[in-house]
């Protein structure tokens, strides 16, 4: 028996081990499917990307995109402690003032959560009005800083962009370097933040390779999580309550799996209604990422890394420097696609070096630019593919399948080519490796469809109002709540792990409370 089971050792499940159990007399039960996150591949940054695939990536996919001529986009998550921020880019950016209020939710506004980002933050430029220092999550500015990044700098401001150095302070708008989640030059995982510093606590227990099934129920009331655990059949009990924390896709999954959710859709896949809530597994959205690669015969780009790797690594062990921390992604910018909106609706990655077939097919010296829609209008859904639970969801984002997204996508890419065609890219945009045939919108939006992959930013589809209430306890249900990015009613202008770790630690106090 434990007071609290914690279902996925992702950003919001370490978060949540770490401050429930500061109480000496909370007993605390963490569930992890995937491995332990020893891998170099997840410490070092660069090499990030050689986790996708592998046995800490659930290595999810889209059913056919209707917008997206019927391809099933690739949906790298995180499957091992400290989950998707384990994999990902580490860009470390809050989103807008405006998201937040916009939610318009007792407890969720902006002026609401700022006391809690403030918390989770250890930032190297020190504490002010805005950002915090001592806290669990390390951040930092990029210690990279690539030529190629620096002149996508250069070239935003040469197109009119203002320069901003810090996207999380009082402006969002305007190009500049991204502060990373890394801790000298490393990697700074919500597990290693979290999760590792509390794993000596005799009321914290960390199983990995455990997958949870479903939960349990008597009456209205979670009690037990069903699953498998080594190869074993597992059954943990929990006193006061479950904490589901499984992600966009997974949390909706496993609420299914358990009866929670549209009876008429359960019915189909073979699972009994235990409790109807019919938008369990709706209102599913994302950033969706586009953009052009560009080689050149400047040999500045991240291809040295794999080009000189002795040097590189040894740079990364004696000063915690060079290419080896790059996040990849090092510089970007926001803008708006219209003078008359009150916040960026666009938001562009510089990364340099020239990754074809998003980085699938051999780099090369050069760059990739991109950009993403920050607030789509497009609505997927995550639904049971299968009763049986090691099945994965069937998932469909609906990407451009709203007319404005598309106009805003047209506008993003019109804007991005402008940047790539300003003095200070020339030397590095010298042979399209992958870009529009022309700067017309049918040929622009041929190379979208084609191409476009997610941002990796999945959230909403147990969101607050719908699926749980304004303390995150699911509707109807007692004993069982979701923290995760799901819970989010809407998706933040940025990128996504910051705001789940602040969600997190405002959780954290209210089940404490």
């Amino acid at each position: 028996m434990y007071d609290y089971v914690i279902v996925g050792a992702g950003s919001a499940g370490c978060v949540l081990a770490n401050r429930l159990t500061e109480d000496k007399d909370v007993r605390v039960l963490l569930l992890e499917a995937g491995p332990p996150d020893s891998s170099p591949n997840i410490d070092i940054p660069l090499v990030f990307p050689r986790n996708f695939g592998t046995q800490v990536d659930w290595d999810l996919a889209t059913h056919p995109e209707p917008a997206l001529q019927r391809r099933r986009v690739y949906l790298p998550r995180g499957r091992t402690l400290g989950g998707s921020s384990s994999i990902n880019a580490m860009i470390y950016t809050r989103g807008n003032r405006i998201d937040y209020d916009r939610w318009d939710i007792d407890g969720w506004r902006f002026d609401d959560l700022l006391p809690y980002f403030k918390r989770a933050e250890d930032n190297e430029r020190g504490a002010d009005d805005l950002h915090g220092s001592g806290g669990p999550l390390s951040v930092a500015d990029g210690r990279s800083r690539n030529p190629i990044a620096a002149a996508f700098i250069e070239a935003a401001v040469q197109a009119g962009l203002e320069r901003n150095d810090d996207f999380n302070g009082s402006e969002q708008a305007g190009v500049g370097w991204f502060q990373v989640t890394q801790r000298d030059g490393r990697r700074c995982s919500a597990a290693r933040a979290y999760l590792h510093p509390a794993l000596s606590r005799p009321n914290l227990e960390l199983r990995t390779g455990a997958q949870a099934h479903r939960i349990l129920f008597e009456g209205t009331r979670a009690v037990a999580v069903e699953g498998e655990y080594d190869g074993e059949p597992l059954l943990a009990r929990a006193e006061r309550e479950i904490l589901l924390c499984a992600g966009a896709y997974h949390s909706p999954q496993l609420l299914m799996l358990s009866g929670v959710g549209d009876p008429v859709l359960l019915e189909c896949t073979g699972v009994a209604a235990v409790h109807e809530l019919p938008e369990v597994g709706h209102n599913l959205q994302d950033h969706l990422s586009t953009g052009a690669v560009w080689k050149t015969d400047e040999p500045v780009s991240l291809l040295i890394a794999s080009l000189e790797p002795e040097r590189c690594l040894r740079e990364l062990m004696e000063s915690n420097s060079g290419p080896l921390t790059s996040s990849i992604a090092e510089a970007g910018a926001f803008d708006q696609s219209s003078t008359e909106l009150e916040a960026p609706d666009l938001q562009f990655h510089a990364i340099p070096a020239a990754y074809p077939d998003d980085g699938l097919a051999p780099i090369h010296h050069g760059v990739t630019l991109s950009v993403c829609v920050l607030t789509p209008d497009s609505r997927g859904t995550v639904t049971l593919a299968s009763a049986d639970p090691t099945a994965k969801p069937r998932i469909l984002h609906n990407y451009l399948t709203e007319p404005a997204d598309v106009e805003r996508v047209l506008l993003g890419m019109r804007r991005l080519l402008e940047i790539a065609e300003q003095p200070a890219l020339a030397p590095y945009v010298q042979t399209p490796l992958g870009a529009p045939a022309s700067a017309d919108d049918e040929d622009v939006l041929a190379r979208v469809r084609a191409t476009a992959q997610t941002l990796y930013h999945p959230v909403g589809t147990c969101a607050i109002g719908a699926v749980v209430d304004e303390h995150l306890r699911v509707l109807g249900l007692d004993g069982l709540r979701v923290v995760d990015a799901s819970v989010m009613p809407a998706i933040p202008r940025g990128n996504t792990n910051a705001p789940v770790i602040a969600i997190a630690e405002r959780a954290a106090d209210l089940i404490r409370g």
